[in-house]
């Protein structure tokens, strides 16, 4: 099964991190292959919300939709996506966020495999590249939202 993780310090504090990847339904505004992203359901949770989410991806003329769970927990700055339905076999993805001294640190991980070996084939690769400038896109989109990182002693 294919899998992705990395841990990116950026300059924008854990909880301004934590909000931009808690907002989903801004994902097709700026996330690679998502072309678009509907809320099926949404309930309150003693430590945020779980939501049921349906996600359009494309590329050319390949396109798919899936839904996820998505656990946000505010408590403790974490977000974990589960698998329900959709081209897949499986996919899990998760994400932390860490307080630092001149930013934050954020941990993102992501384990998926295609039902379809022609699909995995015909994706598999574009879906790595993808998985690959996530991290990247929301630290970009920060700029976007909050502006210019703040100078820190090292800038």
């Amino acid at each position: 099964m294919p899998s992705f993780s990395t841990q990116r310090h950026v300059r924008f504090s854990a909880e301004q991190m934590f909000a931009l990847v808690a907002d989903i339904e801004k994902y097709p505004d700026f996330l690679p292959l998502c072309t678009g992203l509907t809320v099926l359901s949404r309930q309150q949770t003693a430590a945020g919300e779980e939501l049921t989410a349906r996600m359009s991806i494309g590329y050319k003329s390949i396109a798919e939709s899936f839904t996820t769970r998505v656990v946000i927990d505010r408590s403790d700055r974490h977000i974990d996506v589960s698998y329900l339905d959709g081209p897949f076999r499986h996919l899990e993805n998760r994400w932390k966020f860490l307080d630092d001294p001149s930013g934050s640190m954020v941990d993102f991980f992501i384990d998926y495999e295609f039902r379809s070996k022609l699909l995995g084939a015909l994706m598999g690769a574009m879906f790595d590249q993808a998985f690959r400038r996530f991290t990247h896109a929301f630290e970009e989109r920060a700029s976007q939202v909050y502006g210019a990182a703040p100078k820190t002693a090292e800038t």
